[in-house]
């Protein structure tokens, strides 16, 4: 049940990231376009800003779980494979800790910020913006601790 849980969370995160993505393109366009016909929407790019935010975190988690970030592995390609583990744990504990920083320190930022607005948007408050960090970086750490399982079980 966890699992059937888990993979409609990666498929809504999936159609979120691409839905935003697309949206602040659209955006973008829109008020490049209503800029030169001298009806500018002021409201545009705070709102691209926002989905923006928000897709770099979604995309940077469909990107690691795909293993499609860039990866240098140089010099632990020349270690023996349990050494090559152990280097791929130890990275991964890292990375979790300085997610439940992000997660910690993201949390704060949205709070402190909840009272400030967007420029163009003055009743939204930026807290939708700063929501994305520790949003993703909770996703982030679910695909990390998912990794080190794989890593830990694998022989």
């Amino acid at each position: 049940m966890m699992k059937r849980i888990y993979e409609r969370i990666l498929a809504a995160e999936a159609f979120i990231a691409a839905t935003f993505l697309v949206l602040m393109v659209l955006l973008i366009f829109a008020g490049g376009v209503a800029r030169l016909l001298e009806h500018p929407i002021n409201w545009a790019i705070d709102a691209a800003t926002c989905l923006f935010a928000w897709a770099v975190f979604l995309c940077t988690d469909i990107a690691w779980r795909r293993n499609s970030l860039m990866s240098i592995e140089i010099l632990t390609a020349r270690l023996p494979a349990a050494l090559q583990k152990a280097c791929r744990l130890l990275n991964l504990c890292v990375i979790a800790a300085f997610l439940l920083y992000v997660i910690g320190m993201g949390a704060w930022l949205s709070w402190i910020s909840r009272a400030r607005s967007f420029q163009g948007i003055p009743e939204v408050s930026y807290s939708w913006v700063t929501m994305s960090m520790p949003v993703g970086a909770a996703l982030l750490l679910v695909t990390c601790a998912l990794k080190a399982r794989a890593e830990w079980s694998s022989s």
